[in-house]
């Protein structure tokens, strides 16, 4: 059974970085697509940003619209870990969030189509 591992959660103030990673249990697990996404309290989880990957040289990132120019996500297929730079927080990016993995070319927005996801690691950013 794969499992996908949060770290680099944490509570920060208003501007602050944080680096969350995530790694999968298996190294024979080679998923297309890993993602991050996030939920608020009352929340509807939603989209941070994804990024797939069919070698180590060429791969695509997604983000959302909130997030846009300010998170930046990477890959390392060698440790099969998929990282989430957070540049610039603000208190409406406190959440729960969650790593996510899937093997399919097509996935990337949507959270109904992971198969794989991690416990979550909560980020908290004070004003």
């Amino acid at each position: 059974q794969v499992q996908l591992v949060e770290s680099g959660g944490g509570l920060v103030q208003t501007g602050d970085s944080l680096r969350l990673s995530c790694a999968a249990s298996e190294r024979t697990f080679k998923p297309y697509a890993m993602g991050w996404f996030r939920q608020a309290p009352g929340k509807e989880r939603e989209f941070v940003a994804a990024v797939t990957s069919k070698n180590v040289n060429l791969w695509y990132a997604y983000y959302g619209n909130s997030v846009q120019g300010r998170f930046t996500i990477s890959r390392d297929n060698a440790k099969n870990a998929v990282y989430l730079q957070m540049n610039s927080l603000k208190p409406e990016d406190t959440a729960v969030y969650y790593c996510a993995a899937d093997g399919s070319p097509y996935t990337r927005y949507d959270s109904t189509l992971y198969d794989y996801w991690g416990q979550g690691t909560q980020v908290t950013v004070s004003s």
